[in-house]
Formats: structure tokens, C-alpha cells, sequence
């Protein structure tokens, strides 16, 4: 009979207990992992870009290394989270990922009900995150905007059959909404900031979400505002895919717009 148990085959139930507790950091910790994002981030867009574009030729020289850099940032994201959780769990199966980073159904705090129509709650989230968009930004240089290069006669000739910068756009984005920002602060950050920060971790994470975008400033204002739609629906909801799904939103959109420049 003991020979049986330890043959039989693994249940999922014996997977998710390999899942360790979600450990919470400290004050420091949190600041730590927040740096170790948002250091690359600005050196790379304000130190190595504009040296980049002075020796890449073609057209718009400082929106390909833009491009290319910030795609480089936000991979090292996703490999930061990987080490983080590695780190904690010993462990990448997914079925401790899934825990470890909150890559569950969303669970209604009122009901107890999971998934189904609950993922309703992103219809009006994405219409607040639209919203979002209409708050001004600050003033700064029009050439490191994507959305008004995009718009732009410049913008449209760059992309116009670019099929390899398009690439990299949706690889950018892959990495943006899924498995870098959205991941590194309401996957991994957001779970382990209560110890810290008790009720206010979702605020905090909002406003060091926002603080992170040093990368483009002149947006920080109206990305205060993620701490209500991001960062506090995937804590009341227990899930990362909630912040994910409604960041990716945009993504779509906007690659929905580059592909009709494209071709």
C-alpha cells in the first residue's frame, strides 16, 4: 500500500500545496524591487537612448532606440519577477507561479464566486482606464511621445510597411502588460506589500506604479489614477489577470492602430 501512495500519480491538489506562503517585504525590500525596475527604465530612455540615436541611421533615429531599449527594460522585468519568485518558492511550475504571483481566476469578495461573471468587473474598468487617458499631461519633448509620433506625418511614414518594427511593438507590449509591469507590481509587489503597509498596500502600489514611469514623466499624473483602477481591483479581486487584462486593453487598441499604418 505504501508503494501505491508514492506511485500514484501527482493531483493538482498536491502541486498547490508545494506553494510556499507569500512572503511580505519590508518598507526596503519593496523600495529595493521598485528600483531595481525603475533605475534600468530612466538610464536607458534618458542616458543611452539619445547616445543610441546618434549613431543609428534611418529615419526617426531616437524612437528606434526608444523602441528597442524600453523593450530590453521591460524584459528585464519579467526575469527580475522570475528570479524574485524563484527566489521565495524554489520553485517555477505553475502551479506555484499561479499562486505565488495571484495568476488566479478573479474571486468576489461579496459572494465567494469564482471566475465566470465576475470577469464582468473588467467592462467598466476598461471604460475608467479609457478615462484615464483624458487626464492632461504635463508639458514635455513631443519627440519622445509614441502616441503623438504616432499621429504624426513622421509617425506614419516610419511605420508604413515596417513590419519588423511593428514586431517589435507587440513584443514591447507582451512584455508591458503581461509580463513585465502588470506582473512585477500587482503580481508580485501588491501580494507582499500588506505586511507593510496594511489597508493602504494598494494605494502605495498605485502611486510606486506611477513614481516608476520616470521613463516618460509628463504621464505620471494621470497614472496616479491605476491605483484605482489597477491596483485596487486586482486586491479586492485577488487576481493579477484583472490588471493585466485591463492594461492589455490598451495594447490592443493601440496595436489595432499601428497595423493600419503598417500596411
Amino acid at each position: 500500500m505504501a508503494q501505491d501512495i508514492r506511485n500514484r500519480p501527482e493531483s493538482r491538489e498536491d502541486r498547490r500545496a508545494e506553494a510556499r506562503p507569500i512572503a511580505q517585504y519590508s518598507v526596503g525590500r519593496i523600495l529595493a524591487t521598485w528600483a531595481a525596475a525603475t533605475v534600468p527604465m530612466g538610464v536607458l530612455a534618458w542616458l543611452v537612448a539619445p547616445r543610441v540615436a546618434t549613431v543609428v541611421d534611418g529615419p526617426a533615429p531616437l524612437v528606434q532606440a526608444l523602441l528597442a531599449l524600453l523593450t530590453i527594460g521591460l524584459a528585464w522585468q519579467f526575469v527580475l519577477v522570475v528570479l524574485l519568485v524563484w527566489w521565495e518558492q524554489r520553485s517555477l511550475r505553475w502551479s506555484v507561479l499561479r499562486e505565488a504571483l495571484w495568476l488566479r481566476r478573479p474571486t468576489s469578495p461579496r459572494t465567494g464566486r469564482v471566475g465566470g461573471r465576475v470577469w464582468l468587473v473588467l467592462i467598466p474598468l476598461a471604460v475608467l482606464f479609457y478615462a484615464e487617458g483624458l487626464i492632461p499631461n504635463l508639458p514635455h519633448q513631443a519627440g519622445r511621445d509614441f502616441g503623438l509620433f504616432l499621429g504624426s506625418e513622421a509617425g506614419e511614414a516610419f511605420f508604413h510597411g515596417a513590419w519588423g518594427w511593428y514586431g517589435v511593438l507587440i513584443v514591447m507590449w507582451i512584455f508591458n502588460t503581461v509580463l513585465g509591469e502588470e506582473l512585477l507590481f500587482r503580481g508580485l509587489l501588491l501580494p507582499r506589500m500588506n505586511g507593510a503597509f496594511g489597508r493602504a498596500d494598494w494605494l502605495v502600489n498605485g502611486v510606486l506604479f506611477a513614481a516608476y514611469h520616470v521613463h516618460m514623466p509628463w504621464a505620471i499624473p494621470g497614472i496616479l489614477a491605476d491605483a484605482f483602477v489597477l491596483a485596487y481591483p486586482t486586491k479586492r479581486y485577488r487576481s493579477a489577470w484583472i490588471g493585466i487584462a485591463v492594461h492589455s486593453a490598451q495594447s490592443i487598441f493601440l496595436a489595432a492602430i499601428v497595423l493600419t499604418v503598417v500596411i
